[in-house]
């Protein structure tokens, strides 16, 4: 299998933990109530708990852990201090998050910036065994602290970790791996779902709601991983790994199409989480769209291209398919 297709299937996964967390930040940005309570008494808001809240925002993490060592791995082959590529490449995402800001209070790209360089730089240096289990023992540490952005160091350190192991380079040659790593996956998180419906819904619980999430979140990377190797993997692949591809501008976008749509269909005020759910698939299907339709003549997204060039400091060519 070539290269293309494994870091197709990576780009595919990213697409669609990025659909996934436009659900949860319409929520945010929108300023909708949620309720707070018992489960039982708010059975939508706890699926929609259950289904999106903190189930993709892990899987985005640990990509870009991923992402860290595959552009590390590069950047040595081109460059004498390949690190210092890589804290320009991090200063930059800072800058761009913080102007992201503007638009999202909420937004992650600033908080990717400052743990890239104070957790993911200095592990670059240690073994791989190392990394994975500083990446566990900062993963735990981030459900004590009961916060989604607590759990990002060690989601980091886990990307990175299954990288430098060669996860990403036989991803195509594990199917026997994943299917057993479901079956380990599936029962613990239908337990911590149970867990968290015990707990009921709202911000009060949202320390169930973190490390439930992370286990579902890898309950999800593992089904969507398996069904890329069923007859409808090249449909999902085709619509997710565009996506996956450009999801720093993608990312962005969201956020200007949230504000244009809360702005014209006042989502605040909608009662239930239906039309935010709606609203958000309808983004997702356009960016889909639009991801297709620019790396048909482009080699990179807008904003990955204006990165890229920053990173190397020199021009990067832009016209092109994307190879």
């Amino acid at each position: 299998m070539t290269q293309y297709r494994r870091i197709s299937a990576i780009d595919a996964l990213r697409g669609f933990a990025l659909a996934g967390i436009v659900e949860f930040n319409l929520v945010q940005m929108s300023g909708f109530t949620r309720p707070t309570g018992d489960a039982a008494d708010h059975l939508g808001a706890f699926v929609w708990e259950s289904v999106f809240i903190q189930r993709f925002f892990p899987i985005f993490s640990f990509l870009f852990g991923v992402s860290f060592a595959l552009f590390l791995r590069t950047a040595s082959r081109r460059a004498d201090r390949p690190r210092l590529v890589l804290l320009r490449r991090l200063l930059w995402l800072g800058v761009l998050g913080a102007l992201h800001t503007l638009l999202q209070h909420g937004e992650v790209l600033k908080f990717y910036a400052v743990f890239g360089v104070v957790v993911l730089l200095p592990a670059s240096f240690l073994s791989r065994r190392w990394t994975l289990g500083l990446g566990l023992v900062l993963t735990v540490a981030g459900w004590v602290f009961l916060n989604g952005v607590a759990i990002i160091p060690g989601l980091f350190l886990l990307g990175l970790a299954a990288a430098q192991y060669g996860l990403a380079d036989t991803l195509e040659q594990r199917t026997r791996h994943l299917v057993a790593a479901l079956l380990v996956v599936l029962p613990v998180a239908a337990f911590l779902e149970w867990w968290q419906f015990q707990g009921g819904v709202g911000q009060a619980h949202i320390g169930r709601v973190v490390s439930a999430g992370t286990v579902v979140a890898l309950l999800y990377a593992l089904v969507f991983l398996l069904l890329l190797r069923t007859p409808i993997g090249r449909p999902l692949e085709a619509v997710f790994a565009p996506m996956g591809r450009v999801a720093l501008t993608n990312y962005v976008l969201a956020s200007v199409l949230i504000l244009a749509a809360d702005r014209a269909f006042d989502l605040g005020s909608a009662t239930t989480y239906g039309p935010l759910v709606a609203v958000g698939a309808g983004i997702g299907l356009a960016q889909a769209a639009l991801s297709v339709l620019w790396l048909r003549r482009f080699r990179y997204g807008p904003l990955e291209w204006v990165w890229r060039c920053l990173t190397w400091w020199q021009w990067v060519p832009l016209r092109g398919r994307a190879t």
